[in-house]
């Protein structure tokens, strides 16, 4: 962390650091996600003395909360439609295709 900075900064990078490790990144990594943020929201800020242009256009990371995360998309598996259908108890799941689970499901 850069010298003078908050306690809720360095709380915040600990924070962003623990949650890339736990996800899989190496620690270097997590600790350069950690330290890309918190500087960039010490820019917008105004806790930090220059800002880049990048710094300052777009949404926040705390404002995007996560949305790029993931990379993956939303759709759910079929396997997952099927353990939902059991535990709704809807008959004849065994033998439905994935749209047709979707449909008893509402989906």
């Amino acid at each position: 962390m850069p010298r003078g900075s908050s306690p809720k900064r360095e709380r915040q990078y600990e924070h962003i650091k623990e949650s890339g490790e736990e996800r899989g990144m190496s620690e270097g990594r997590a600790k350069e996600m950690a330290s890309r943020t918190v500087n960039k929201e010490r820019a917008r800020s105004g806790e930090s003395k220059t800002a880049s242009r990048s710094s300052m256009q777009g949404k926040s990371s705390s404002q995007r909360g996560g949305e790029r995360s993931g990379g993956g998309s939303s759709e759910r598996t079929k396997d997952d439609l099927y353990q939902e259908a059991k535990k709704r108890g809807i008959e004849g799941r065994s033998t439905m295709t994935k749209q047709q689970l979707k449909n008893a499901l509402g989906h």
